[in-house]
């Protein structure tokens, strides 16, 4: 990303005010993740639709609950970027591709913002849960999601 855009970024992420804790306002879902042993895991999420939800994602939250998370929605497939400014818990993220398929995987540090996570591959989608929750529950790369109509 061209440094310039960077600093125009950051001036305005940290001028605009943040949610204090869970959204009420977004919609929540039921997804179910296809795991190693085929077992379906289901995960409460939060949607993330327009430009201002995905700004704010997670952040200022104190916690999460153990099986939920957020999902962002992107209106086509590109290369996306995300990372922990303001964002006290710490998260893994999952890029995912238009047929719903885990591309990529990573663990997220709370509130460092001199590290980014850019997907290394076009998606569509991207789901933040609690650090850790995908390894736990047998979740990796090439894994299924079943958004179940809360696209």
């Amino acid at each position: 990303m061209n440094s310039k855009i960077l600093v125009l970024l950051l001036g305005i992420l940290c001028c605009m005010p943040a949610y204090a804790q869970k959204n009420d306002n977004l919609p929540v879902c039921v997804i179910a993740i296809e795991n190693e042993d085929n077992m379906k895991v289901n995960l409460s999420i939060e949607i993330a639709r327009t430009d201002r939800e995905h700004t704010y994602g997670l952040m200022n939250r104190d916690s999460l609950s153990e099986n939920s998370g957020m999902l962002f929605i992107f209106d086509g497939d590109a290369y996306r970027n995300f990372w922990m400014k303001n964002t006290k818990i710490p998260l893994s993220i999952a890029y995912i591709d238009a047929s719903g398929t885990i591309r990529e995987l990573y663990d997220m540090k709370p509130l460092d913002i001199s590290i980014t996570y850019p997907s290394k591959h076009p998606v569509r989608y991207a789901l933040e849960v609690n650090k850790g929750w995908f390894k736990k529950n047998k979740i990796h790369i090439g894994s299924k999601i079943f958004f179940n109509n809360c696209k």
